[in-house]
């Protein structure tokens, strides 16, 4: 007697809703307003100046590689972006290192005034960086600090453990107990345990972390602006201001440079992009 296969019924079909035709319109829109200026500047740079001014919106006829050339064989562009890459770099470095530590703390020990002490850094996130600037400025001068790199590297790491904190106290809190108390049996101390099983369980936010910081801090302009007055200690952000200070008619030279300097932070976000999304999905459910 051979058996007879019974069709499996059709999967019910999900009713149709306006919501979701505005969801992808309003989430295009969001693209479209975040990608076009990006996208501006980049293609604007392989233009001329008077094609600029001709047709604004326009695109290049013919394409010009001068701009980019030009901006590559300057000194002034590969000082400033080594400068900008030391202070990201060891602004990332900071904000990490410290960050784990001080989530560490806050996750797996418990102690009188734990939770008042992470609503502190939580309450940092309410604090913009601007608001201090003058006392920051008068006490990184008081400190023999200004015009180096610890002039911004400090600051910043400072302003960004908050974020840094709120990320990764969640995805070191979900980790068992049970792991750390099989680690503890066989002779795995704290520290170890930290290192060889919650860093690489963390290695979503610790992403995460390390490119919001590293973005934030290439990207950064007012801090730099007042305590690095020495012009050969200067980033990229203050390179296209001086550029354009110096170029001011060169509209397409501008955009070039400006593209230039905004290229390493924007492939870096980009090539990370699934680790911050599952970071922040992470932090979210903690």
């Amino acid at each position: 007697m051979s058996a007879t296969t019974v069709p499996s019924p059709p999967a019910p079909r999900r009713p149709w809703s306006w919501a979701n035709p505005l969801t992808y319109a309003l989430a295009l829109a969001v693209a479209a307003v975040s990608i076009a200026p990006v996208v501006y500047v980049i293609v604007g740079g392989f233009r001329t100046t008077p094609q600029i001014v001709a047709d604004p919106a326009g695109l290049p006829d013919p394409w010009v590689l001068d701009n980019y050339a030009r901006v590559l064989t300057e000194s002034d562009f590969w000082r400033q972006a080594f400068n900008s890459a030391v202070i990201a770099l060891g602004t990332t470095l900071g904000v990490v290192v410290l960050g784990v530590c001080a989530a560490f703390v806050l996750a797996r020990y418990t102690f009188r005034g734990r939770e008042a002490l992470y609503t502190f850094f939580t309450l940092g996130l309410l604090f913009p960086a601007g608001a201090a600037i003058l006392p920051l400025y008068l006490m990184l001068r008081d400190l023999n600090l200004i015009n180096s790199y610890y002039a911004v590297i400090l600051p910043q790491v400072a302003f960004s453990l908050p974020i840094t904190i709120v990320i990764l106290r969640p995805f070191l809190s979900a980790v068992p107990r049970e792991l750390e108390d099989a680690a503890a049996i066989d002779g795995a101390g704290r520290l170890s345990f930290l290192w060889r099983i919650m860093l690489p369980l963390s290695r979503p936010a610790l992403v995460t972390v390390g490119v919001l910081a590293f973005v934030a801090s290439w990207n950064a302009f007012l801090l730099p602006l007042l305590v690095l007055g020495d012009v050969d200690l200067h980033t990229l952000p203050l390179g296209v201001q001086n550029f354009s200070s110096q170029y001011t008619s060169d509209t397409a030279g501008i955009l070039a440079f400006t593209s230039l300097a905004m290229l390493p932070a924007l492939l870096f976000f980009t090539l990370a992009e699934k680790q911050i999304v599952g970071g922040l999905q992470g932090a979210v459910k903690g």
